[in-house]
């Protein structure tokens, strides 16, 4: 069996640093405390702990209103929490036709239950016309709901441009930053657009274990919270503490978990967005280059490392993508991501749906001497096939 490789990080990233391990493990057996919830010394130093990864994330993020970063377990659940503490039956929703499942599937709840959505549709590189955003607002749009960049096809969306309209139409922006938190700028301050949410999730770029996750809040922003209980404050009263963060942080939080995602954000910020920004460019520039020259493998996106996230789309031709990713893993360690990706409605929009697409994912941790070797497996695979 050769050497595994790893392709699947616009999933879940992997490996992490191995001071995310370390901090785990320090937690464990050093804190180990339930934060929030007593005030013995373990208690005060999971407390600690916590705080300590909101100024990380709020360093990261250039953020400095650290009450209003929410934690979460993941970034479902911190959309979920925007769009059912914003909405009400008769407003209006814009979002664009490549958005995620985590996005389209509660508003098209919401939808069935009296939101007014418009769907705005991307061309087939996964491109969007800010003017088409403009043309469709309405008196009753209360949110706009943009991926920072698709999860199919990698295409990075204008999210200043549109956070600038937003502002200016006092109207609330909801990033989905799931593929780019961490290894991409987010050129969003939200001192200067209080009006805007950045929502995270931990596993994937930023080097974060699973069950980690969360939203950046703006000071315009008034949200209800989704879930409602213990949070170790106001415990003299049976109704939700009204002030941040224990507005949204109900139930004993994922102390541990935060504490490794807390070093892989610290790891990015020691080692650069720009840097790893740039390794990614690199293997997706390799990659692009080098199945450009395999006649039958079909490449989707704007195919400009560029204008994409570290994360590329492909088919064989006559191949489904369950074919091609079964052979990727049994005969060469290849793993990576096919079929639909949580998202239909891209697969609808760049024409690959039902079946979907084979998916590379690329990090940090991967090498040009991976994707070479990526590169001449599927010429193999073309060639056998």
């Amino acid at each position: 069996m050769s050497e595994m490789i790893y392709f699947d990080n616009a999933a879940t990233s992997w490996p992490k640093p191995d001071v995310v391990f370390k901090s785990m493990q320090y937690f464990l057996e050093k804190i180990g405390g339930s934060p929030g919830r007593s005030g013995h010394r373990m208690s005060i130093a999971a407390s600690r702990a916590i705080e300590e990864v909101r100024e990380s994330i709020g360093k990261l993020f250039n953020f400095s209103n650290l009450s209003r970063i929410i934690f979460t377990k993941n970034i479902t659940e911190a959309i979920n929490t925007c769009l059912f503490g914003l909405l009400v039956p008769g407003d209006n929703v814009i979002t664009t036709s490549i958005e995620h499942n985590s996005v389209m599937r509660p508003l098209r709840y919401l939808e069935s239950r009296g939101l007014d959505l418009t769907i705005l549709k991307c061309s087939y590189e996964g491109l969007l016309n800010v003017d088409e955003i403009q043309k469709n607002i309405k008196s009753n749009t209360k949110l706009i709901v943009l991926t920072h960049a698709s999860n199919v096809i990698g295409t990075i969306l204008p999210i200043k441009e549109v956070a600038s309209l937003a502002l200016k139409s006092n109207i609330p922006l909801l990033i989905d930053c799931a593929q780019t938190a961490g290894s991409l700028p987010i050129d969003i301050n939200l001192d200067e657009y209080p009006n805007c949410i950045i929502s995270f999730t931990g596993h994937k770029s930023l080097f974060g274990p699973t069950g980690t996750g969360g939203m950046c809040v703006g000071d315009a922003i008034d949200l209800d919270p989704l879930i409602y209980g213990g949070t170790g404050s106001k415990s003299d009263k049976d109704t939700q503490p009204f002030f941040l963060p224990d507005k949204f942080e109900s139930g004993t939080i994922n102390a541990v978990g935060l504490v490794g995602l807390k070093a892989g954000v610290d790891f990015i910020i020691e080692n650069g967005v720009d840097e790893i920004r740039k390794h990614e460019e690199e293997l997706l520039n390799f990659f692009i280059n080098g199945v450009s020259e395999i006649k039958d493998i079909v490449i989707y996106g704007t195919m400009n490392p560029t204008k994409q996230a570290g994360l590329i789309s492909f088919n064989i031709k006559k191949h489904s993508p369950s074919e091609i990713g079964f052979f990727l893993d049994h005969e060469y360690s290849i793993m990576c991501r096919i079929g639909l990706h949580c998202n239909p409605n891209a697969h609808k929009t760049i024409g690959t749906f039902p079946e979907g697409t084979i998916r590379f994912g690329f990090s940090y941790f991967n090498t040009i001497t991976q994707v070479k070797k990526s590169i001449i497996a599927l010429e193999k695979l073309c060639k056998e096939l």
